[in-house]
């Protein structure tokens, strides 16, 4: 099985003259695993152009260099590290995945076990000379790095076997030198040794034999072959004689710095392409190992161009250890990743820069022209809504082919002239809050004499929308970020490509007559939403708009940005004792038929028991099979009942269809309680003729929204007047409820004075604090203006 070719006979052969003790069921066991869990194999003509498609990785190879093995003291092994890679790489081969360990230590681990002999040997010989001469200092002679190699060799390869026995994998040691891959013969049979132990699903750990390895030679790679120098040369020749699809090199530093890491400027490289070593300085080498980062970077360049994707990363680092290889594999944003593709556009890194450049100038704008650019995007609204329909024409014939869209969705992604319109108008009133939005004057102090304080409003910065099949969150959220003065990054789903598309460049053609054309961008690049979530360095505030799993997932991954939104839209709508009839059948259609999928819509229906077996009753229920809503009985309303609809698996289920659960409260107490339960806090409803009943209503729900007698369908921004919203927030601080312009504010505090100094206010000090308001629209006085 010198080949690369699958042969199940030969390997079946193969293990049985060598395994003669291995039952042939657990031979065909472990063949019907391996073929139908194995990740599948692909032509190994090029590297992965793209993280995403490291998932596809078969054969996998891990170099681990000296920092990562080793102890801060350079004496023994980092076990728990060690342990954790460990867990990761038998997790990954259990996958059915080839996974191979380039791994230092055998030096450091000899160098631990040498010197606790010498030490011991010394305490020896002090002790019987102790009755005849003075104590000697007891001091480690250097120790020579071969001769540690020799004596760490054989305990590290035990250590490794302990671990991954753990986990039922079997490992073999493998020990190279340069000889090895020049003598042709060496190089088949390494090759031929490790193709048959990864059929076996055994995982090689290989290393140079540094007990016999001569110094490396400087520049002595010959006819584009790289010598082996260190273990980053020897991983970037074993990925490539043995066709790996991926290299991950773990090292002490995050991956690969445009600087050296540490110095100001420094910033990691998410991505680098061949040509680029010219943009990068190199620094000094690892605390310990023979190589440093050029060193890394040459052979992952010749791994690169041999067809293996490589991405090097911190293997030290205690919050991404036990998961660097599995996010790695997964396509998640770690380390720096060598591609040969270089994007037609800007990385993701570089539009936000753009953006958040080009985001200050907008807000330097005076508060009319941003008006302008808003009342323009309106305007080509109307005039392109022909090219909007047919882009989002596309769209839709897309996503109805594919089948992969539910209902709700569809709907959603629809867009239709009345919707244009609507988007029109509510810009324009956009445009008119615009004037007064930032810089406005909250507060207004005179601390002391000449020593003025103002609380001002200013933009937040740059703002991350995310949202899924909803193209007309483009234009609205464009707008009320232009008007707040904020930066907009924008990540759509791909369901609205060709929409989201139109509305951009209308959006950038707005923009572009005050010169702030890349004040709003759309992430171009196959990026993750979890990979944008880590550029806490760069973006202000996540805003998810989509399904709960988006926004949940959102604000897992975005541990280091806040996130503004909702996870669900659970509305109830609350029919009391005393409603009216003509208000219940209207406002109970409208929360329920008029929008089912949007997450204002009424999820629950609450009736208080009194209503039941009523006329009032009959007629809800006939309304609602009139709609074709689909009714889910409570377990008190299903009590109730002879022949009751199906049961609600969920009284939290946010159905986004003609679906919804109908249940039976006691009371106005019960139904508050009920929501604050089962709720979402997003917004619910009562209906009653009792004016006392409702106030209570309002005053004890604690929900964003909270209405009386009125729809749920009107918690929207454009229906409160905000022309519009960047979603609706269920959060405790900063916004609730549908979020506008003020949503996208925050303050700065501007203090001026006169050559002021903390000293003149302390004990022995000429001034007295006054902490006097002032009236917003006074002027301030200075010393000369009340002399």
């Amino acid at each position: 099985m010198k080949g690369d070719q699958w042969n199940p006979d030969k390997f079946m052969t193969m293990v049985s003259s060598k395994f003669p003790l291995v039952s042939q069921r657990s031979l065909f066991r472990f063949l019907n695993r391996l073929l139908a869990e194995a990740p599948q194999s692909r032509a190994h003509a090029s590297s992965f152009a793209h993280r995403c498609a490291l998932r596809r990785a078969k054969r996998i190879v891990v170099k681990l260099g000296s920092a990562v093995v080793t102890r801060g003291d350079e004496c023994g092994l980092a076990l728990g590290r060690l342990a954790s890679i460990v867990e990761q790489v038998a997790m990954l081969q259990n996958q059915g995945r080839e996974m191979v360990i380039v791994t230092s230590g055998a030096v450091a681990f000899g160098k631990q076990r040498l010197r606790h002999e010498i030490l011991l040997s010394q305490s020896v010989r002090q002790a019987l000379q102790s009755g005849h001469n003075q104590p000697k200092d007891m001091s480690v002679p250097l120790l020579e790095a071969r001769a540690c190699a020799a004596a760490g060799q054989s305990g590290l390869m035990a250590l490794y076997e302990a671990m991954f026995s753990q986990y039922s994998t079997c490992t073999a040691q493998v020990l190279v030198t340069n000889l090895d891959f020049h003598d042709e013969e060496k190089r088949q049979n390494l090759h031929s040794t490790l193709q048959e132990l990864l059929c076996m699903n055994i995982v090689p750990i290989i290393n140079t034999n540094d007990a016999v390895v001569p110094p490396p030679e400087p520049n002595s790679d010959l006819h584009g072959v790289i010598s082996i120098k260190d273990n980053d040369s020897l991983a970037a020749r074993l990925a490539v004689e043995m066709k790996a699809d991926l290299l991950i090199a773990l090292s002490d530093v995050e991956g690969l710095y445009n600087s050296p890491p540490g110095t100001d400027d420094a910033k990691l490289i998410d991505i680098f392409y061949p040509g680029d070593q010219h943009s990068i300085t190199f620094g000094t080498k690892s605390r310990v190992g023979l190589g440093g980062m050029e060193a890394k970077v040459k052979a992952a360049l010749w791994a690169l161009q041999g067809g293996t994707s490589v991405v090097i990363a911190n293997g030290t680092n205690p919050k991404v250890t036990g998961h660097v290889i599995t996010d790695i594999v997964e396509g998640k944003k770690l380390g720096t990743f060598f591609s040969e593709i270089k994007p037609a556009g800007p990385s993701v890194e570089e539009q936000t820069e753009m953006v958040r450049s080009s985001g200050r100038i907008l807000a330097s704008l005076q508060a009319e022209k941003r008006s302008e650019i808003i009342c323009r995007l309106a305007d080509l609204l109307t005039e392109k809504t022909e090219e909007i329909l047919a882009a989002n024409k596309m769209d839709m014939q897309v996503a109805s082919s594919s089948g992969r869209l539910p209902p709700a969705m569809l709907k959603r992604l629809s867009l239709s002239v009345a919707k244009i319109h609507s988007l029109s108008v509510g810009l324009r009133q956009i445009a008119t809050s615009a004037q007064n939005s930032t810089g406005r004057v909250l507060r207004r102090t005179r601390v002391a004499p000449n020593l003025e304080l103002e609380q001002i409003t200013v933009p937040i910065g740059v703002v991350l929308v995310i949202f899924e099949a909803r193209p007309d969150c483009l234009p609205q959220v464009s707008a009320l970020a232009i008007a707040s003065g904020n930066a907009l990054l924008l990540k759509g789903g791909k369901e609205a490509a060709n929409t989201n598309r139109v509305l951009l460049q209308l959006t950038q053609e707005a923009l572009s007559m005050h010169g702030v054309r890349e004040a709003v961008q759309m992430v171009s690049t196959r990026e993750e939403v979890e990979g944008l979530c880590r550029l806490d360095k760069m973006i202000d505030l996540i805003i998810p708009r989509g399904s709960s799993q988006l926004v949940q997932d959102i604000k897992r991954a975005a541990k280091g940005i806040p996130v503004l939104g909702h996870s669900e839209g659970v509305c109830h709508v609350y029919v009391d004792a005393d409603a009216s009839a003509d208000k219940v059948i209207g406002i109970v259609r409208d929360s329920k038929c008029e929008y089912p999928a949007a997450c204002n819509a009424m999820e629950t229906l609450l009736i208080h028991r009194d209503i039941l077996r009523t006329p009032l009753f009959d007629q809800i229920v006939d309304m609602l099979r009139t709609e074709r809503v689909r009714i889910h009985a409570g377990p008190r309303f299903a009590s109730y009942l002879t022949f009751s609809p199906s049961e609600a698996k969920s009284l939290r289920t946010e159905y986004n269809d003609l679906e919804c659960c109908v249940e039976v409260v006691d009371s106005m107490q019960e139904a508050v309680e009920h929501i604050h339960k089962y709720g979402s806090s997003h917004t619910d409803v009562i209906i009653t003729e009792n004016e006392k009943t409702a106030e209570q209503f309002l005053q004890q729900l604690d929900s964003a929204c909270v209405f009386w007698n009125a729809s749920s369908r009107f918690a929207d921004g454009y229906r409160f007047g905000l022309g519009a919203e960047v979603g609706i927030s269920t959060a405790r601080i900063h916004a609730r409820g549908p979020v506008g312009i003020e949503g996208l504010l925050t303050t700065k505090w501007v203090l001026r004075g006169d050559g002021h100094t903390v000293a003149d206010f302390s004990e022995h000090g000429t001034q007295t604090y006054l902490h006097e308001s002032l009236p917003l629209g006074q002027e301030v006085v200075t010393q000369s203006d009340s002399n």
